[in-house]
């Protein structure tokens, strides 16, 4: 029932190798990853003291900071989009002023033409 201690030591011998291949096959990954002027920027995480159970920590202020630049983000778009929607009331109001001002021309031409027209038939009429 009790393994001898050499099978015990082969066994924490074995463990030891894959832990190893993992973080060789880690580094490797890195390497591939980051150019050869940032791979300072990258430490495997038994090389950077201090990081222990909190690691994942880095992970949530990665995604709050996400988080908080996609929100500026749609807030700036929905500023831009209300902004757009004011100039496009403004021009609209502007155009309606100018088509009230030009059929108000328009009446008033038309009104002159119908007095030519009348005064034109009247000197045809008094010739004849």
């Amino acid at each position: 029932m009790n393994r001898p201690s050499r099978d015990a030591g082969s066994h924490e011998v074995a463990e030891d190798r894959k832990l190893y291949v993992v973080d060789s096959i880690n580094d490797l990954h890195q390497l591939n990853l980051c150019p050869a002027d940032s791979q300072h920027l990258f430490l495997p995480e038994e090389k950077v003291p201090g990081r222990g159970a909190a690691s994942g920590s880095g992970s949530y202020r990665l995604f709050f900071l996400g988080l908080v630049a996609a929100l500026i983000l749609s807030l700036v778009l929905v500023s831009f989009v209300i902004f757009l929607i004011v100039q496009t009331g403004n021009k609209m109001d502007n155009m309606l002023r100018r088509l009230a001002a030009e059929r108000k021309d328009i009446d008033d031409l038309k009104k002159l033409n119908s007095m030519i027209v009348k005064r034109l038939n009247q000197l045809h009429s008094g010739r004849n």
